[in-house]
C-alpha cells in the first residue's frame, strides 16, 4: 500500500511539473517564433519600400541596430491580357531570372491570392503590393528562421528531459519522506493489532480452560480457585480493553476536546503520593515526595491523576528492591515540572526511545513484571493533550520520567 502511495505521489508530481514545463516552453517557443516572424516581416517591408524608391535594399535593414542579413529578392509582375511576366528587380539571389524556379514561385504566390504569406516548398516568405499596372513582390528566405526554431525546440527538449530526470529523483526522495509518517503509522497499527491479539489470547485461554474444568467437575466439588482464575483473567482483559479504548480516544482527531478547568497540580500529586505509599511500602521501596505548593494549571483532573499514577506505578514496579522512589513537583516561570525517579539498572538508549511505543516493554529494565505496555503511551497521550511533554532519562543511578505542562496564565 505504501509503495502504491509513493508511486501515485511521484506520478502526480511529475504530471504537474511536466504540464507546467510544457506550458512554459511552448510560451517561450511561440514568443520566439513571433519575434523571428516579426523580423522577417520588417525585412520584407524595408525591402519592398527601398526597392520602390530606387534605393539599395538590404544594406541597412535595421537602422540604429544590428543589420539583419537575410537572403531576399524582389519581383515585378506585369499582366499582359492574362499572361503574367515576372522580372527580378533586386536581391541577393543569383541566376534566378528566366528560370523554372522563379516561374513556380510566382505561380504559387499568385495562386494564394493574399497580400502576404509563405511558400513552404521553397522556404520563402513574401509580401505583395499591387500598383495597378504591375505588382511588386518581395521574398525573404525562411531557412534561417526554421533552423533557428528547430534548434530552439531541440534545446528546449534537452533541457526539459534533463530537468524531468532531476525532478524525478527529487520527487522520489520527497515521496519517501512524505510517506514516512504514513508508513510508520501503518507499521505501528499492524504491530498494535498483533500485540493486542497476543495479550488477549493468554487470558482467554486461561478462562476457557478453567471454564471447561468447572464444567467437567462435579457440581458439589467445583473448586473456587478455578472461578477465581476466571475472575482474575477477566479483570485483566477488562483493564486491557479500557487502556486500548483510552488510546483510541486519544488518537481520534474528530473527538471533541476535553474541557480543561483550573486545578491544583500540587493537590493532585499529593493525593497520588498518599494513594501509592502503601503500595510502595509493601514492595519494600519507600516513596518520598517534594511538592511545591500552589502549582495551578488548566487541565482534566482525572487524566492528570492517571498520568501521575502511571508514573508512580511504573517506578514502583521496575525500581530496584530497597531503592527509594521520589516524586518532585516544581514550578518555573511558565511551566510546571513533575519528576518521578526510581533507582535501577540503566535502560539502553535504543530501548529508552521506545518506552512510549504501545505494547513495548524493555526486558532488560523491566524484568518479569506484569503489564501490557500501554501505561506510558497513555501517559504520553495525556501529556500531549495538555500541551505538555513527557520524557524519559536513564543512567547508572536512576531512571527518571519528566512531565512538563504550561502553568495557568
Amino acid at each position: 500500500m505504501i509503495r502504491k502511495l509513493q508511486i501515485k505521489f511521484v506520478a502526480m508530481c511529475m504530471l504537474l511539473v511536466t504540464a507546467v514545463m510544457a506550458v512554459v516552453f511552448l510560451a517561450v517557443f511561440f514568443s520566439a517564433k513571433q519575434n523571428i516572424e516579426a523580423i522577417s516581416q520588417d525585412v520584407l517591408q524595408r525591402v519592398i519600400r527601398e526597392d520602390s524608391s530606387g534605393g539599395r535594399p538590404g544594406l541597412d535593414l535595421n537602422p540604429g541596430g544590428e543589420d539583419v542579413q537575410l537572403p531576399y529578392f524582389t519581383v515585378s509582375i506585369v499582366d499582359f491580357n492574362g499572361i503574367y511576366t515576372a522580372y527580378v528587380t533586386s536581391g541577393t539571389y543569383k541566376n534566378l531570372q528566366d528560370t523554372d524556379t522563379l516561374q513556380n514561385i510566382v505561380a504559387e504566390c499568385l495562386r494564394q491570392q493574399q497580400g502576404e504569406g509563405t511558400i513552404r516548398s521553397y522556404s520563402l516568405r513574401y509580401l505583395r503590393q499591387d500598383y495597378g499596372l504591375y505588382q511588386r513582390v518581395a521574398f525573404v528566405d525562411m531557412s534561417m528562421e526554421q533552423a533557428t526554431l528547430r534548434e530552439s525546440m531541440r534545446s528546449y527538449l534537452q533541457i526539459g528531459a534533463v530537468t524531468l530526470v532531476l525532478l524525478l529523483g527529487v520527487s522520489i526522495l520527497l515521496a519517501r519522506r512524505a510517506t514516512a509518517p504514513v508508513e510508520r503509522a501503518w507499521r505501528q497499527q499492524r504491530q498494535f493489532l498483533s500485540d493486542a491479539s497476543h495479550e488477549l489470547k493468554t487470558p482467554l485461554t486461561v478462562i476457557l480452560s478453567n471454564a471447561e474444568m468447572l464444567e467437567a467437575a462435579p457440581l458439589e466439588g467445583r473448586p473456587a480457585r478455578w472461578a477465581d482464575n476466571i475472575r482474575t483473567e477477566a479483570g485483566q482483559m477488562k483493564s486491557l480493553v479500557e487502556q486500548m479504548l483510552a488510546l483510541a480516544r486519544a488518537d481520534n482527531a474528530d473527538a471533541p476536546p476535553t474541557p480543561l478547568t483550573e486545578l491544583s497540580l500540587s493537590d493532585l500529586a499529593m493525593d497520588c503520593v498518599l494513594a501509592f505509599e502503601p503500595v510502595a511500602f509493601e514492595a519494600g521501596k519507600p516513596l518520598e515526595s517534594d511538592i511545591a505548593p500552589d502549582v495551578t494549571v488548566l487541565g482534566d483532573a482525572e487524566k492528570l491523576r492517571r498520568l501521575i499514577s502511571v508514573l508512580l506505578d511504573n517506578a514502583i514496579k521496575y525500581g530496584r528492591d530497597g531503592g527509594t522512589i521520589s516524586l518532585t513537583l516544581r514550578r518555573t516561570e511558565r511551566q510546571a515540572r513533575l519528576l518521578v525517579s526510581n533507582p535501577g539498572d540503566p535502560i539502553p538508549p535504543d530501548q529508552l526511545g521506545r518506552l512510549f511505543e504501545r505494547f513495548y516493554r524493555a526486558d532488560a529494565s523491566r524484568g518479569q513484571q506484569s503489564g501490557f505496555g500501554l501505561g506510558l503511551p497513555i501517559a504520553a497521550a495525556i501529556a500531549s493533550e495538555h500541551k505538555g511533554s513527557l520524557k524519559a532519562e536513564s543512567d547508572q543511578t536512576s531512571t527518571r520520567f519528566l512531565f512538563t505542562m504550561p502553568l495557568k496564565k
